[in-house]
Protein backbone atom coordinates (compact mmCIF):
# COMPACT_ATOMS: atom_id res chain seq x y z
CA UNK A 1 0.00 0.00 0.00
CA UNK A 2 2.63 2.47 0.75
CA UNK A 3 4.13 1.58 -2.93
CA UNK A 4 1.34 2.59 -4.35
CA UNK A 5 0.77 5.88 -2.77
CA UNK A 6 4.47 6.76 -3.41
CA UNK A 7 4.13 5.38 -7.43
CA UNK A 8 0.93 8.15 -7.09
CA UNK A 9 2.44 10.73 -5.56
CA UNK A 10 5.24 11.05 -8.45
CA UNK A 11 2.63 10.94 -11.17
CA UNK A 12 0.51 13.66 -9.31
CA UNK A 13 3.71 15.97 -8.74
CA UNK A 14 4.85 15.72 -12.56
CA UNK A 15 0.94 16.36 -13.51
CA UNK A 16 0.92 19.50 -11.19
CA UNK A 17 4.01 20.90 -12.00
CA UNK A 18 3.72 20.11 -16.59
CA UNK A 19 -0.07 20.88 -16.32
CA UNK A 20 -0.91 24.57 -17.93
CA UNK A 21 -2.79 27.42 -15.88
CA UNK A 22 -5.82 28.29 -17.12
CA UNK A 23 -5.66 32.02 -17.86
CA UNK A 24 -9.41 32.66 -16.70
CA UNK A 25 -9.42 30.90 -13.39
CA UNK A 26 -9.48 32.86 -9.87
CA UNK A 27 -5.88 33.43 -7.90
CA UNK A 28 -7.06 30.57 -5.47
CA UNK A 29 -6.79 28.53 -8.10
CA UNK A 30 -3.16 29.15 -9.33
CA UNK A 31 -1.87 29.36 -5.56
CA UNK A 32 -3.00 25.58 -5.36
CA UNK A 33 -2.03 23.77 -8.85
CA UNK A 34 1.54 25.52 -8.53
CA UNK A 35 2.42 25.80 -4.61
CA UNK A 36 5.08 28.03 -3.47
CA UNK A 37 8.11 25.64 -2.88
CA UNK A 38 7.61 21.57 -3.18
CA UNK A 39 10.52 20.83 -1.15
CA UNK A 40 9.18 22.33 1.96
CA UNK A 41 7.34 20.03 2.49
CA UNK A 42 8.13 16.27 4.11
CA UNK A 43 7.94 13.32 1.82
CA UNK A 44 4.55 12.20 4.27
CA UNK A 45 3.00 15.73 4.25
CA UNK A 46 3.18 15.92 0.34
CA UNK A 47 1.30 12.71 0.13
CA UNK A 48 -1.58 13.61 2.43
CA UNK A 49 -1.73 17.04 0.15
CA UNK A 50 -2.00 15.40 -2.86
CA UNK A 51 -4.65 13.08 -1.37
CA UNK A 52 -6.88 16.23 0.22
CA UNK A 53 -6.40 17.98 -3.58
CA UNK A 54 -6.83 14.67 -5.42
CA UNK A 55 -11.08 15.12 -6.29
CA UNK A 56 -10.61 19.39 -6.16
CA UNK A 57 -8.45 19.11 -8.92
CA UNK A 58 -10.26 16.69 -11.32
CA UNK A 59 -13.29 18.91 -10.27
CA UNK A 60 -11.61 21.77 -11.39
CA UNK A 61 -10.28 20.52 -14.52
CA UNK A 62 -13.96 19.94 -15.26
CA UNK A 63 -14.91 23.11 -14.29
CA UNK A 64 -12.42 25.74 -14.24
CA UNK A 65 -15.24 28.30 -13.21
CA UNK A 66 -17.02 26.47 -10.51
CA UNK A 67 -17.39 28.55 -7.02
CA UNK A 68 -18.08 25.79 -5.07
CA UNK A 69 -15.07 22.81 -5.30
CA UNK A 70 -17.10 20.17 -3.72
CA UNK A 71 -20.42 20.62 -5.27
CA UNK A 72 -21.37 18.24 -8.45
CA UNK A 73 -23.46 19.97 -11.07
CA UNK A 74 -27.40 20.04 -11.01
CA UNK A 75 -29.17 17.49 -13.26
CA UNK A 76 -32.07 18.93 -12.80
CA UNK A 77 -34.01 22.00 -13.70
CA UNK A 78 -34.23 25.17 -11.10
CA UNK A 79 -36.52 26.95 -13.15
CA UNK A 80 -39.37 26.30 -14.95
CA UNK A 81 -41.15 28.90 -17.41
CA UNK A 82 -44.83 27.95 -17.82
CA UNK A 83 -46.16 27.71 -21.45
CA UNK A 84 -48.70 30.29 -22.76
CA UNK A 85 -51.32 28.11 -24.14
CA UNK A 86 -52.26 28.95 -27.82
CA UNK A 87 -55.90 29.84 -28.23
CA UNK A 88 -56.75 26.55 -29.37
CA UNK A 89 -54.95 25.00 -25.99
CA UNK A 90 -58.02 27.40 -24.17
CA UNK A 91 -59.96 25.54 -21.04
CA UNK A 92 -61.52 28.71 -19.99
CA UNK A 93 -65.35 28.81 -20.93
CA UNK A 94 -66.17 31.38 -23.70
CA UNK A 95 -68.47 34.47 -23.01
CA UNK A 96 -70.54 33.96 -26.05
CA UNK A 97 -73.44 31.83 -26.30
CA UNK A 98 -71.67 30.16 -29.96
CA UNK A 99 -69.50 27.71 -27.44
CA UNK A 100 -71.95 24.96 -28.58
CA UNK A 101 -71.63 22.25 -25.95
CA UNK A 102 -68.27 22.88 -24.12
CA UNK A 103 -67.85 21.64 -20.55
CA UNK A 104 -67.37 24.93 -18.42
CA UNK A 105 -63.74 25.53 -17.32
CA UNK A 106 -62.32 23.50 -13.78
CA UNK A 107 -61.69 26.64 -11.27
CA UNK A 108 -58.64 25.79 -9.36
CA UNK A 109 -58.07 28.20 -6.45
CA UNK A 110 -55.88 29.39 -4.01
CA UNK A 111 -57.93 28.89 -0.81
CA UNK A 112 -59.11 25.58 -2.16
CA UNK A 113 -57.25 23.87 0.52
CA UNK A 114 -59.92 25.21 3.52
CA UNK A 115 -59.20 28.14 4.50
CA UNK A 116 -61.24 30.64 6.86
CA UNK A 117 -60.71 34.44 6.76
CA UNK A 118 -59.95 35.61 10.15
CA UNK A 119 -58.90 39.00 11.61
CA UNK A 120 -56.45 41.32 13.54
CA UNK A 121 -58.20 41.48 17.24
CA UNK A 122 -58.28 45.10 17.32
CA UNK A 123 -61.86 45.05 19.01
CA UNK A 124 -63.61 42.05 20.99
CA UNK A 125 -65.97 41.34 18.41
CA UNK A 126 -63.67 40.30 15.91
CA UNK A 127 -61.14 38.04 17.80
CA UNK A 128 -63.24 35.26 16.92
CA UNK A 129 -64.71 36.05 13.98
CA UNK A 130 -64.17 33.73 11.08
CA UNK A 131 -65.49 33.40 7.42
CA UNK A 132 -65.43 31.85 4.56
CA UNK A 133 -62.75 33.41 1.60
CA UNK A 134 -65.23 34.28 -0.98
CA UNK A 135 -63.55 37.42 -3.06
CA UNK A 136 -65.74 36.48 -6.52
CA UNK A 137 -68.97 37.22 -5.07
CA UNK A 138 -70.76 39.91 -6.42
CA UNK A 139 -70.04 43.79 -4.06
CA UNK A 140 -72.90 45.69 -5.69
CA UNK A 141 -77.12 44.99 -5.37
CA UNK A 142 -79.15 42.19 -6.36
CA UNK A 143 -81.07 42.32 -9.53
CA UNK A 144 -84.23 44.30 -8.20
CA UNK A 145 -87.02 42.92 -10.45
CA UNK A 146 -86.35 38.87 -9.20
CA UNK A 147 -86.72 40.39 -5.68
CA UNK A 148 -89.53 41.57 -2.78
CA UNK A 149 -89.14 43.20 0.67
CA UNK A 150 -88.84 40.97 3.50
CA UNK A 151 -91.40 43.29 5.72
CA UNK A 152 -94.39 42.54 8.22
CA UNK A 153 -95.00 40.74 11.03
CA UNK A 154 -93.97 37.49 9.59
CA UNK A 155 -90.06 39.23 9.94
CA UNK A 156 -90.81 38.92 13.82
CA UNK A 157 -91.76 34.62 13.55
CA UNK A 158 -95.51 35.52 13.33
CA UNK A 159 -98.25 34.14 11.30
CA UNK A 160 -101.60 35.19 9.14
CA UNK A 161 -103.52 36.03 12.72
CA UNK A 162 -100.16 37.74 14.47
CA UNK A 163 -99.57 34.62 16.60
CA UNK A 164 -95.69 33.75 17.49
CA UNK A 165 -95.13 30.75 15.24
CA UNK A 166 -91.50 30.30 15.08
CA UNK A 167 -89.62 31.64 18.23
CA UNK A 168 -86.76 33.67 19.14
CA UNK A 169 -87.21 35.98 14.95
CA UNK A 170 -87.34 39.52 15.51
CA UNK A 171 -85.32 42.45 14.68
CA UNK A 172 -82.40 42.32 11.75
CA UNK A 173 -81.08 43.96 9.28
CA UNK A 174 -83.34 45.38 5.75
CA UNK A 175 -83.23 42.37 3.40
CA UNK A 176 -85.09 41.72 0.35
CA UNK A 177 -86.19 38.15 -0.56
CA UNK A 178 -84.56 36.62 -3.51
CA UNK A 179 -86.90 34.88 -6.20
CA UNK A 180 -85.00 31.66 -6.79
CA UNK A 181 -86.29 29.19 -9.85
CA UNK A 182 -85.93 26.14 -8.45
CA UNK A 183 -87.75 24.47 -11.27
CA UNK A 184 -85.38 25.34 -14.44
CA UNK A 185 -88.32 24.39 -16.65
CA UNK A 186 -87.08 27.35 -19.56
CA UNK A 187 -84.51 25.57 -22.16
CA UNK A 188 -81.85 26.76 -23.85
CA UNK A 189 -78.23 27.91 -23.01
CA UNK A 190 -78.26 30.69 -19.91
CA UNK A 191 -75.32 32.74 -19.46
CA UNK A 192 -73.77 33.18 -15.48
CA UNK A 193 -73.81 36.90 -15.04
CA UNK A 194 -72.34 36.69 -11.59
CA UNK A 195 -72.49 35.04 -8.53
CA UNK A 196 -74.20 36.93 -5.62
CA UNK A 197 -74.84 36.69 -1.89
CA UNK A 198 -78.35 35.40 -0.63
CA UNK A 199 -79.26 36.52 2.60
CA UNK A 200 -82.13 34.27 2.71
CA UNK A 201 -80.05 31.40 2.52
CA UNK A 202 -76.46 29.83 3.18
CA UNK A 203 -75.64 28.75 -0.38
CA UNK A 204 -75.12 31.56 -3.01
CA UNK A 205 -76.88 31.91 -6.25
CA UNK A 206 -76.49 32.95 -9.75
CA UNK A 207 -78.35 35.76 -11.68
CA UNK A 208 -78.52 33.75 -15.38
CA UNK A 209 -79.34 35.44 -18.21
CA UNK A 210 -81.48 33.43 -21.33
CA UNK A 211 -79.82 33.54 -24.78
CA UNK A 212 -82.99 33.73 -26.82
CA UNK A 213 -85.41 36.28 -24.87
CA UNK A 214 -82.56 38.12 -22.16
CA UNK A 215 -84.59 37.08 -19.64
CA UNK A 216 -83.04 36.68 -16.24
CA UNK A 217 -83.52 34.41 -13.33
CA UNK A 218 -81.61 33.05 -10.08
CA UNK A 219 -80.26 29.31 -9.18
CA UNK A 220 -78.46 28.06 -6.56
CA UNK A 221 -75.23 27.65 -7.71
CA UNK A 222 -72.70 24.83 -7.67
CA UNK A 223 -69.87 24.92 -5.83
CA UNK A 224 -67.17 26.66 -8.65
CA UNK A 225 -69.53 28.38 -11.33
CA UNK A 226 -68.21 31.18 -11.82
CA UNK A 227 -69.04 34.24 -14.07
CA UNK A 228 -69.17 33.76 -18.11
CA UNK A 229 -69.91 30.01 -17.81
CA UNK A 230 -73.05 28.59 -19.53
CA UNK A 231 -75.60 26.19 -18.21
CA UNK A 232 -78.77 24.54 -19.43
CA UNK A 233 -82.16 22.73 -18.34
CA UNK A 234 -82.94 19.90 -20.34
CA UNK A 235 -86.22 19.43 -18.61
CA UNK A 236 -87.81 20.01 -21.88
CA UNK A 237 -86.37 17.24 -23.56
CA UNK A 238 -83.23 16.87 -25.61
CA UNK A 239 -82.40 19.66 -28.00
CA UNK A 240 -82.72 19.08 -31.40
CA UNK A 241 -78.88 20.31 -32.22
CA UNK A 242 -77.54 17.84 -29.94
CA UNK A 243 -79.77 14.98 -31.14
CA UNK A 244 -78.09 15.61 -34.52
CA UNK A 245 -74.72 15.62 -33.38
CA UNK A 246 -74.99 12.73 -32.11
CA UNK A 247 -76.34 11.15 -35.61
CA UNK A 248 -80.13 11.09 -34.64
CA UNK A 249 -79.79 8.14 -32.04
CA UNK A 250 -79.72 8.35 -28.60
CA UNK A 251 -76.79 7.18 -26.58
CA UNK A 252 -76.35 7.00 -23.05
CA UNK A 253 -73.01 7.67 -22.92
CA UNK A 254 -72.34 10.11 -25.47
CA UNK A 255 -75.40 11.56 -24.11
CA UNK A 256 -74.21 12.15 -20.48
CA UNK A 257 -70.92 12.99 -21.73
CA UNK A 258 -72.54 16.32 -23.63
CA UNK A 259 -75.11 16.99 -20.61
CA UNK A 260 -74.19 15.79 -17.45
CA UNK A 261 -72.14 19.39 -16.56
CA UNK A 262 -71.64 21.42 -13.67
CA UNK A 263 -75.16 23.50 -13.15
CA UNK A 264 -77.22 21.87 -15.65
CA UNK A 265 -80.64 20.93 -14.67
CA UNK A 266 -81.79 16.94 -15.64
CA UNK A 267 -84.33 14.53 -15.21
CA UNK A 268 -82.51 12.17 -12.91
CA UNK A 269 -83.04 9.22 -15.65
CA UNK A 270 -80.80 10.69 -17.60
CA UNK A 271 -77.82 11.13 -14.76
CA UNK A 272 -75.65 8.48 -14.97
CA UNK A 273 -75.10 6.15 -11.44
CA UNK A 274 -72.53 7.71 -9.34
CA UNK A 275 -72.76 11.06 -10.13
CA UNK A 276 -72.79 14.15 -7.47
CA UNK A 277 -76.26 15.92 -7.92
CA UNK A 278 -77.58 18.61 -5.39
CA UNK A 279 -81.11 20.72 -5.51
CA UNK A 280 -82.64 17.23 -6.13
CA UNK A 281 -86.78 17.07 -6.40
CA UNK A 282 -89.37 14.66 -5.60
CA UNK A 283 -91.93 14.53 -8.27
CA UNK A 284 -92.33 14.96 -12.19
CA UNK A 285 -93.24 18.83 -12.72
CA UNK A 286 -92.35 20.00 -9.40
CA UNK A 287 -89.62 22.02 -7.81
CA UNK A 288 -86.22 20.70 -6.22
CA UNK A 289 -86.96 20.45 -2.33
CA UNK A 290 -83.70 18.32 -1.35
CA UNK A 291 -79.97 19.52 -1.11
CA UNK A 292 -80.63 23.05 -1.28
CA UNK A 293 -78.56 24.20 1.79
CA UNK A 294 -74.61 25.72 1.45
CA UNK A 295 -72.51 22.34 0.89
CA UNK A 296 -74.98 19.52 0.43
CA UNK A 297 -75.35 16.55 -2.32
CA UNK A 298 -76.72 13.66 -2.65
CA UNK A 299 -75.68 9.97 -4.65
CA UNK A 300 -77.01 8.87 -7.49
CA UNK A 301 -77.40 4.63 -6.83
CA UNK A 302 -79.41 3.16 -9.16
CA UNK A 303 -82.17 3.25 -11.31
CA UNK A 304 -85.04 1.03 -11.68
CA UNK A 305 -86.41 -1.26 -14.28
CA UNK A 306 -89.22 -1.90 -12.70
CA UNK A 307 -93.09 0.12 -12.93
CA UNK A 308 -95.03 0.61 -10.01
CA UNK A 309 -98.63 0.47 -9.95
CA UNK A 310 -99.12 3.73 -11.23
CA UNK A 311 -96.81 2.96 -14.60
CA UNK A 312 -93.75 4.88 -13.15
CA UNK A 313 -90.04 4.51 -12.85
CA UNK A 314 -87.94 5.44 -10.08
CA UNK A 315 -84.68 6.02 -9.23
CA UNK A 316 -82.69 5.63 -5.94
CA UNK A 317 -80.64 8.24 -4.35
CA UNK A 318 -78.78 8.23 -1.13
CA UNK A 319 -78.30 11.87 0.93
CA UNK A 320 -75.53 12.67 3.64
CA UNK A 321 -77.95 11.89 6.44
CA UNK A 322 -77.34 8.15 5.25
CA UNK A 323 -81.39 7.79 3.73
CA UNK A 324 -81.36 6.76 1.04
CA UNK A 325 -84.88 7.14 -0.99
CA UNK A 326 -86.19 6.87 -4.61
CA UNK A 327 -87.77 9.49 -6.33
CA UNK A 328 -89.41 9.39 -9.56
CA UNK A 329 -87.30 9.24 -12.91
CA UNK A 330 -88.63 12.48 -14.37
CA UNK A 331 -87.92 14.61 -10.99
CA UNK A 332 -84.73 17.27 -11.62
CA UNK A 333 -81.63 17.16 -10.21
CA UNK A 334 -78.66 19.54 -10.94
CA UNK A 335 -75.11 18.18 -11.19
CA UNK A 336 -72.97 19.24 -8.92
CA UNK A 337 -72.56 20.16 -4.99
CA UNK A 338 -74.37 23.38 -3.34
CA UNK A 339 -72.01 26.47 -3.19
CA UNK A 340 -70.46 27.84 -0.23
CA UNK A 341 -69.16 24.39 1.62
CA UNK A 342 -67.22 25.97 3.79
CA UNK A 343 -70.17 27.76 5.46
CA UNK A 344 -70.37 24.84 8.41
CA UNK A 345 -66.88 26.56 9.85
CA UNK A 346 -68.31 30.27 10.27
CA UNK A 347 -68.06 31.91 13.22
CA UNK A 348 -69.74 35.00 13.90
CA UNK A 349 -67.81 36.36 16.48
CA UNK A 350 -70.32 38.13 18.78
CA UNK A 351 -73.84 38.31 19.91
CA UNK A 352 -74.50 41.36 17.92
CA UNK A 353 -73.96 39.42 14.37
CA UNK A 354 -76.75 37.31 15.18
CA UNK A 355 -79.19 39.97 16.02
CA UNK A 356 -78.13 41.28 12.33
CA UNK A 357 -79.30 38.24 10.98
CA UNK A 358 -82.76 38.58 12.79
CA UNK A 359 -82.02 36.14 15.38
CA UNK A 360 -82.73 36.60 18.67
CA UNK A 361 -81.82 35.35 22.45
CA UNK A 362 -82.65 31.76 23.33
CA UNK A 363 -83.24 32.09 27.01
CA UNK A 364 -82.87 28.62 28.72
CA UNK A 365 -86.36 27.21 30.54
CA UNK A 366 -84.14 26.66 33.95
CA UNK A 367 -83.67 30.50 33.96
CA UNK A 368 -86.77 31.04 34.02
CA UNK A 369 -89.22 31.25 36.65
CA UNK A 370 -92.28 28.24 37.27
CA UNK A 371 -95.03 29.89 35.50
CA UNK A 372 -93.17 30.38 32.16
CA UNK A 373 -91.44 26.30 31.59
CA UNK A 374 -91.76 23.36 33.19
CA UNK A 375 -88.03 23.43 34.17
CA UNK A 376 -88.29 26.78 35.77
CA UNK A 377 -88.54 28.14 39.70
CA UNK A 378 -87.01 26.69 42.65
CA UNK A 379 -84.38 27.82 45.09
CA UNK A 380 -81.23 26.69 42.71
CA UNK A 381 -80.71 25.50 39.33
CA UNK A 382 -82.32 22.22 39.99
CA UNK A 383 -85.21 21.54 37.66
CA UNK A 384 -86.19 18.52 39.40
CA UNK A 385 -85.90 14.75 38.53
CA UNK A 386 -88.11 14.89 35.48
CA UNK A 387 -87.19 14.46 31.65
CA UNK A 388 -86.33 17.51 29.50
CA UNK A 389 -89.34 18.91 27.65
CA UNK A 390 -90.56 22.21 25.58
CA UNK A 391 -92.58 24.98 27.39
CA UNK A 392 -95.75 23.39 26.48
CA UNK A 393 -94.48 20.06 27.89
CA UNK A 394 -93.71 18.13 25.07
CA UNK A 395 -90.55 15.69 25.35
CA UNK A 396 -87.54 17.93 23.96
CA UNK A 397 -86.08 14.78 22.96
CA UNK A 398 -87.82 14.04 19.87
CA UNK A 399 -91.35 14.27 21.02
CA UNK A 400 -93.62 11.56 20.28
CA UNK A 401 -93.99 9.22 17.51
CA UNK A 402 -97.18 9.76 16.11
CA UNK A 403 -96.48 7.55 12.68
CA UNK A 404 -97.77 3.93 12.53
CA UNK A 405 -96.11 0.50 12.32
CA UNK A 406 -98.34 -0.43 9.03
CA UNK A 407 -97.77 2.88 7.32
CA UNK A 408 -93.90 3.20 7.17
CA UNK A 409 -92.86 5.70 4.40
CA UNK A 410 -92.83 4.69 1.00
CA UNK A 411 -90.35 6.38 -0.46
CA UNK A 412 -87.24 5.63 2.27
CA UNK A 413 -85.47 2.45 1.01
CA UNK A 414 -83.04 2.50 4.11
CA UNK A 415 -84.09 5.47 7.28
CA UNK A 416 -81.27 7.65 8.48
CA UNK A 417 -79.42 6.44 11.52
CA UNK A 418 -81.72 7.26 15.00
CA UNK A 419 -79.84 7.22 17.97
CA UNK A 420 -83.01 8.23 20.41
CA UNK A 421 -81.05 10.48 22.06
CA UNK A 422 -77.88 7.88 22.74
CA UNK A 423 -74.58 7.50 21.96
CA UNK A 424 -74.01 6.31 18.13
CA UNK A 425 -71.79 2.80 17.77
CA UNK A 426 -68.81 3.87 15.93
Amino acid sequence: MRTRVSQWSSRAKKFITTAPIDPGSDDQVQLLLQPPSFKQYSQRGWDGLLKMLQPRVLLRAQKPLCRTLTLRPRTYATAVEEPIPSESQQTFASTSFSSGFAPPAVVVESNASFAMRTYTPRTPGVRHLKRAINDHLWKGRPFLPLTFAKKGHGKGGRNNSGRVTIRHRGGGHKTRIRTVDFERMVPGPHMVERIEHDPGRTAHIALLNEEATGKKSYIVAPEGMRAGDVVQSYRAGIPKDLLDSMGGVVDPGVLAAKTAWRGNCLPLHMIPMGSIVYNVGSAKGRGAVFCRSAGTYAVVISKDDATTKGGEKHVTVKLQSGEVRKVSREACATIGVASNPHYQHEQLGKAGRKRWLNIRPTVRGLAMNACDHPHGGGRGKSKGNVDPVSPWGMPAKGGYKTRQVRKPNKWVVTPRVRNGGKRRAK
